[in-house]
């Protein structure tokens, strides 16, 4: 009998539960260890932090579900992983041992890279917000309300170095419709401050025609941004930002006004994951082989914004390379099966095809893409907008939630409909 365990219980850990526990025998145990007792689905955090959603409608308890299923669940941080040993020390002290470590935590924010930048309670310097937690977009929803009786000047971005810029785009794209409904949107100037080379590059080199279409959007919307933006720190109510040009000169010198600012920063390993000898990156990624598999420990799998992907290419200001959720999902299937074919005495070989398709809402139209594979070069690379991926991107919130709470890893229609456009999780 072997025993499980996942790291993480968010939109990877807890389908890779239910994968794990449907893909393997009865007699192996799977527990999922979380920080927190509840499940948050972050790409709604956008629509929380204007007052579009609320917490409950995209949180839920995780005992409940997993224990339905019959996977155990401990919702207690991790604070030490001794590989040596197969063992995990939780908050508290408590122990646990495994025989299969599959870590799925997502990613530290690393709020402190900028002085003066992100959410106090998160280690930041309490001038700019974030959407990357619930928590944090219901600090931000906070502050919106009182800002909408006094608006000023919005930044939205992303910081050096960071790797998710889809919600930020999709977070101006919702404040600028907010505004525009609360008969607002007059009054408030906004600036997308953001470290990519141009506007749509998304840490992906672009997708399709990114670049225009995004831009056009911006202008259309009345948002002057700066890119190659290195942010070097923040002040109350002041952005300064140092523009570089393509070669990595000093283009430019920004001191950028604001009343309220959303800036998602850039990610690192968490700690009880970057302490592990030999098992991270520098910045405390997991470093994996094509198998998902540590490079350093044979029991150690990993998926997620946690692993370790190399930047699509070389940038004058640093940015990473997005994991978006079906590339996640894609990791999730390799890992499960491989992990089944090692306790059935099989070599492993399945590998995530690391496929991305991507809907981001923008208030009352939306972007999409699919790039398959989402490093490229790509066999397939397309971009598109309209008003159908707004309603798409509700529809796939309410379908996610549904899938948490039956505990499906993938449903049927899912499969089938993707596999006919060509879209599938792992090659083997």
């Amino acid at each position: 009998m072997a025993h499980i365990v996942i790291m993480g219980a968010g939109i990877g850990g807890m389908p890779a539960a239910y994968e794990m526990r449907e893909m393997l025998a009865k007699e192996h145990r799977v527990t999922v260890v979380n920080a927190t007792d509840y499940f948050q689905f972050v790409p709604s955090n956008p629509w929380l932090a204007v007052g579009w959603r609320k917490r409950e409608d995209i949180t839920l308890p995780i005992a409940p579900y997993l224990q339905r299923k019959g996977i155990g669940f401990i919702g207690k941080a991790v604070t030490q992983i001794d590989p040596l040993s197969n063992r995990l020390t939780l908050l508290g002290g408590d122990t646990l041992d495994y025989d299969y470590l599959v870590i799925m935590t997502g990613p530290k924010l690393s709020f402190s890279e900028v002085p003066g930048a992100g959410p106090v309670k998160s280690g930041g310097g309490g001038f700019t917000h974030s959407v990357c937690s619930v928590d944090h977009a219901q600090e931000f929803f906070a502050d919106y309300q009182a800002f909408l009786e006094n608006p000023g000047p919005v930044v939205i971005g992303a910081m050096p170095g960071a790797s998710c810029f889809g919600p930020a785009y999709e977070f101006a794209f919702i404040l600028d419709t907010d505004l525009r409904k609360r008969k607002l949107r007059n009054k408030v100037p906004i600036t997308f401050v953001t470290s990519e080379p141009y506007i749509g590059h998304l840490g992906l080199g672009g997708v399709g025609d990114s670049k225009s279409m995004l831009e056009s959007e911006l202008r259309g919307r009345d948002m002057k941004w700066i890119t190659n933006a290195k942010t070097s720190r923040v002040e109350e109510g002041k952005m300064f930002v140092t523009q570089l040009d393509d070669l990595g000169a000093v283009y430019k010198e920004h001191e950028v006004p604001f009343r309220l600012s959303m800036m998602l920063p850039a990610f690192k390993g968490v700690d009880a994951v970057a302490a592990v000898p030999n098992l991270c990156n520098p910045r405390g990624f997991v470093q994996i082989d094509e198998f998902q598999r540590s490079k350093a420990y044979r029991n150690i799998f990993s998926a997620g914004v946690c692993v370790a992907i190399p930047p699509v290419e070389v940038t004058p200001v640093p940015t990473g390379t997005p994991k978006t959720g079906y590339m996640i999902e894609s990791m999730v299937t390799a890992i499960v099966h491989n992990i089944a074919d090692e306790l059935a005495g099989k070599p492993v070989t399945a590998k995530g095809t690391w496929n991305a398709i991507c809907l981001a809402d923008m208030g009352d139209t939306g972007a999409a893409f699919v790039a398959l594979p989402q490093i490229p070069p790509r066999n397939v690379n397309w971009f598109k907008m309209g008003k159908w991926v707004h309603l798409a991107k509700i529809a796939y919130e309410k379908y996610f939630m549904r899938k948490i709470k039956k505990g499906t890893s993938e449903p049927i229609y899912e499969k089938y409909i993707l596999k006919l456009l060509g879209i599938v999780r792992v090659n083997k």
